[in-house]
């Protein structure tokens, strides 16, 4: 008995030893197609990602729609509606002072007369031909498209959704987190099974969902001094208490100067693991201007570099998944 179950135990960990990284769409197919939109989620699944990532920001009559940010003049023609203009405001967001429009500031139904735009014109020109074509998506709406794809595909697609911001949207009494979970249990995601991580970058608004929910829940890091000790071996046991996993910023796991050259990958990953904790760095992305020298082709920033030999190499450092706006790269790449 104790052979077969020694045998057993063996399988499943070479079976997790080799589990292919799961693809996760960055903001949809983001590199072709402007991002946060019903048709770039749309890609992303016609791509094969396994999940789709919608950040979440409220509106003023509390609906959760898909945003990068609140401040919404960069994803949007809203500077362009004279009726909007007394709108503009100075708002001071997680100790910042940002000047914009902000989704707080509109119902629902005036922000779906708003139209996306391309939020890096500079670096993805080709997604300019899309401006002005797309609404701001509800969360339901993408819920709604993911379930409908799965029927049509026969697979399970994912759902990636991102609170921004919580701390900020308590505080004006448009808290994020029931909404969130009572949409969601509304659809059918309940249990850690259930295919939906929820990331934050508080660590405070995962406590709190943690005693709301049986959902998957990711640790969002920055390369910064904020999350330096997080990031350490007794840091990531610490996030083990409230997390199933965690989201680095991929310098973590790979040190890249500011010249571009990469440095030796850093233990980041086995500690996570020794802590029992999955690992999604983010964001790989297509243009030279977001990969490191030796992977970029020609001397454009906006020029497309070897994005897939990036992901293969975080592969091969044992990542459990990509965050990119290319999964169609990240898919190939993997698969």
């Amino acid at each position: 008995m104790f052979r077969i179950l020694a045998g057993c135990a063996l399988m499943v960990m070479a079976a997790s030893a080799t589990a292919q990284p799961i693809v996760i769409a960055h903001r949809g197919a983001s590199g072709e197609r402007p991002e946060h939109t019903l048709a770039s989620y749309a890609l992303a699944i016609e791509q094969g990602a396994d999940f789709i990532e919608p950040d979440l920001v409220m509106t003023k009559d509390g609906v959760l729609v898909a945003r990068h940010e609140n401040e919404i003049s960069e994803t949007t023609d809203v500077s362009d509606r004279r009726e909007f203009a007394a709108r503009k405001t100075t708002k001071t967001i997680d100790g910042k002072a940002i000047t914009g429009w902000f989704t707080e500031d509109f119902t629902l139904a005036e922000l779906k007369t708003l139209r996306a735009r391309e939020r890096l014109p500079l670096l993805r020109p080709n997604n300019r031909k899309f401006d002005g074509q797309f609404e701001i998506p509800t969360f339901e709406e993408v819920i709604a498209l993911a379930q409908t794809e799965e029927k049509r595909r026969g697979r399970r697609i994912g759902l990636y959704p991102e609170t921004k911001h919580p701390s900020y949207f308590q505080s004006i009494g448009l808290a994020l987190e029931a909404p969130l979970i009572a949409l969601l249990d509304r659809y059918g995601y309940r249990e850690a099974a259930d295919p939906v991580f929820i990331q934050s970058f508080e660590a405070a608004n995962l406590r709190q969902l943690r005693g709301m929910t049986k959902l998957r829940l990711i640790q969002l890091m920055e390369d910064s001094a904020a999350y330096a000790e997080m990031a350490t071996a007794k840091g990531l046991q610490g996030v083990a208490a409230y997390a199933d996993g965690v989201g680095p910023a991929k310098s973590l796991i790979v040190p890249v100067s500011r010249i571009g050259r990469r440095g030796a990958p850093t233990r980041f990953v086995e500690d996570a693991h020794a802590a029992g904790l999955e690992v999604h760095p983010w964001t790989f992305r297509a243009e030279n201007y977001f990969l490191p020298a030796d992977m970029r082709k020609g001397i454009s920033p906006r020029g497309a570099g070897d994005l897939a030999a990036e992901i293969r190499l975080f592969a091969d450092l044992g990542v459990d998944g990509v965050f990119s706006d290319n999964p169609g790269v990240a898919v190939a790449a993997l698969r």
